[in-house]
């Protein structure tokens, strides 16, 4: 018996395009968007020994199963069909395979939202994390045995703080820093609740609580001015629009403050 070795495809080295773009070890993550030869954006990340492509929309793989978006909408579409029709999903259940592939693409979705994150595109970042949690309620619905649904559910407090970061971020990139400090104030409630409700989580320390809690009272003290700053800004504001009464007024309160 012999091995017969392949012959390369010629065009299929991609050296120089890894040269072109060299990985640095200094870099937490290089990320970049590109428009591919189907005028489509992709995104690229850049590894120590190689390159990952994705699509920007849909599965980042760009494979559609079964002529669906992602493995997820099929199996949420047959599920529907099954409820309209026999009034129950009772007989729906997902096997050991099928919980695989579904935690396959999963994890396309995660690396392609941290991408989004370090591009800065809170949006996508939010709609991808988003959709890892719908993920995860499909699967804690309908999986044929529960040591399948512990697979995802070991991750939900993470991907909860995550898509919480990617909309706090979305929220204090458009300056409304209210909307932010209520944002992550409701990712810490539904994060706690996870850690209260599922017995798995039992002696764990709350991590993801914690880093959120730490990163309100940074945007709190970053983004929210002191009682003299508003005197300030409201004595220019008055001056400008020549006011001087309300303007002298100002002054002694700040002078007050000051003393």
């Amino acid at each position: 018996m012999f091995w017969r070795r392949k012959r390369g495809v010629i065009g299929n080295d991609i050296t120089s395009l890894l040269r072109s773009w060299e990985y640095d070890i200094r870099q937490e993550m290089m990320v970049r968007k590109i428009k591919g030869v189907d005028k489509l954006v992709k995104i690229q990340m850049r590894l120590d020994l190689g390159l990952l492509q994705m699509e920007e929309e849909g599965r980042p793989d760009g494979k559609r199963p079964h002529g669906k978006e992602s493995l997820l909408n099929y199996f949420e579409e047959v599920a529907a069909k099954m409820r309209r029709k026999y009034g129950s999903t009772a007989d729906f259940r997902l096997d050991k395979d099928d919980c695989y592939a579904l935690q396959q693409e999963g994890i396309q979705y995660y690396y392609r939202y941290l991408c989004f994150f370090q591009l800065g595109d809170y949006k996508k970042a939010e709609r991808d994390t988003a959709r890892n949690l719908r993920l995860f309620d499909f699967v804690k619905t309908y999986a044929a045995e529960e040591k399948y649904t512990e697979e995802f559910e070991q991750y939900r407090p993470y991907v909860l703080m995550m898509n919480t970061r990617a909309k706090v971020l979305g929220a204090l990139k458009s300056k409304k820093v209210n909307q932010a400090v209520t944002e992550i104030h409701q990712g810490i409630h539904r994060i706690e609740n996870v850690y209260e409700k599922s017995s798995e989580f039992n002696g764990q320390p709350k991590t993801e609580v914690a880093f959120l809690k730490n990163w309100a009272e940074e945007i709190v003290k970053r983004y929210t001015p002191s009682k003299k700053q508003r005197l300030v800004e409201e004595l220019n504001e008055a001056v400008r629009n020549e006011e001087y009464e309300r303007a002298a007024k100002l002054r002694d309160r700040l002078n007050r403050l000051e003393d």
